[in-house]
């Protein structure tokens, strides 16, 4: 039987600590033998952007997409190799509008999580074209602002409806603080969101494909510290239903690389922001996380791409909302089946199958990269291109031990002690 190659393609904007990372780590995987005894090889490159026919056949049997939600001539290619040759996708350039996040509001509401109630109004200043002048002058209809946020309630955020990196958003106490935000959003089109106020924890989980590590967050702190090393900050059932909404989220999108930020509050989990075309993997950010991450990664692309797996680009609601419109379910009974529908949809089962019997190494790889001069290299250059010289000594030597830590908590599940 002859062997196969595979090139996973990387799309890529700034970033350059994860690619390094994962592209070390796919070398020192090497080949891989799947079911029937056919050997896989893997590259990784990454993608240039130059003029192409439509005809072309790319290389690429993966794309890891970090760009073609901001930048329009990749996204077009997207399109193209997506539909004309089958190339898969992390993620589907399809569901961008989603993406935009009034969509993902829509079907998560539609399907009864428990989405703080949410308002979309029109833009401050319409954007400049003499069609939409002429279209707001004749057909928009005048509001009362304030109304609208009385309606919703004190305090609220107000957030574009397209925001990404906490983007135009401002927490609205009063009506003074709602009147100059709405005036210095300018084009931007805003939402008016509850805010769950008094929660007792902000969990932020990271799904990549059949896999999700939900981890402890502050939106307050430095991005460096935005994420805490906390195992047990949520009881299981609540973590189990952080986990759940995750996964039903990315599986009804048909996204495989994702994260999505809940607040729990008296035990009930509310979903604020579940649609990011560009989920946070920086070392300085994950740092105890990222090497989980990493090899997430890694196993889902050679999963995909070894396994056979078909990339489906376009959703159907049709189940989801079929259990949704269940009156005999309870809100538990329908997350039980919007898990099953998940899992059948990530092939949970025959990816955890696949891994241990074909990728039983990857995490003494992982392990032994994480602790390798390389891979120390490239978190110092990450440390000194990010933090101003005179904090390079100190967040060098913060990162190193924070991973030192995820080391030694790696080498005891892997060796228990009995």
């Amino acid at each position: 039987m002859e062997d196969a190659r595979h090139t996973l393609g990387l799309l890529l904007g700034t970033e350059n600590d994860w690619p390094s990372v994962f592209e070390a780590l796919v070398r020192r995987l090497g080949a891989v033998t799947d079911g029937s005894a056919r050997v896989h090889h893997y590259d990784v490159e990454r993608l240039t952007i130059e003029p192409f026919d439509l005809r072309d056949q790319p290389s690429y049997d993966l794309v890891i997409d970090r760009l073609a939600y901001w930048y329009y001539v990749p996204r077009e290619w997207l399109k193209k190799v997506a539909l004309m040759d089958g190339t898969y996708l992390l993620n589907s350039p399809f569901t961008f509008q989603a993406m935009e996040k009034h969509a993902a509001y829509c079907a998560m509401m539609r399907l009864g999580l428990k989405v703080p109630d949410t308002v979309l109004v029109p833009y401050k200043n319409p954007v400049e074209h003499t069609k939409y002048a002429y279209t707001a002058e004749r057909y928009n209809r005048p509001f009362d602002l304030e109304a609208v946020a009385a309606r919703v309630g004190y305090p609220l955020f107000m957030k574009p409806y397209d925001g990404g990196a906490w983007r135009g958003v401002s927490r609205i106490r009063n009506a003074d603080e709602l009147n100059r935000a709405y005036d210095e959003s300018g084009e931007m089109l805003m939402h008016l969101q509850a805010s769950v106020e008094g929660y007792d924890v902000f969990a932020r989980s990271l799904s990549i494909g059949a896999e999700t590590m939900v981890m402890k967050f502050d939106p307050d702190q430095p991005m460096h510290a935005r994420y805490s090393v906390d195992h047990h900050f949520l009881s299981p059932e609540v973590g189990a239903e952080v986990t759940t909404i995750g996964r039903l989220v990315n599986a009804f999108f048909r996204w495989e690389f994702n994260s999505c930020e809940t607040l729990v509050k008296d035990g009930n989990v509310h979903p604020i922001d579940y649609a990011n075309a560009c989920p946070d993997v920086a070392i300085t950010s994950l740092h105890y996380y990222f090497p989980w991450a990493m090899k997430t990664l890694v196993k889902w692309s050679v999963f995909a791409t070894a396994s056979g797996r078909t990339a489906t680009p376009h959703i159907d609601p049709t189940p989801w909302f079929t259990v949704a419109d269940r009156p005999d379910l309870s809100y538990e009974e329908k997350l039980v089946a919007y898990r099953e529908l998940a899992d059948t949809y990530f092939e949970t089962e025959r990816y955890h199958d696949f891994c241990a019997s074909r990728l039983p190494d990857v995490d003494k790889v992982v392990l032994e990269y994480i602790e390798s001069g390389d891979f120390d290299r490239v978190l110092v250059e990450t440390v000194t291109t990010t933090f101003p010289t005179h904090e390079h000594e100190q967040y060098v030597a913060h990162f190193r031990g924070l991973l030192a830590l995820w080391a030694q908590d790696e080498r005891n599940r892997l060796s228990p002690v009995a």
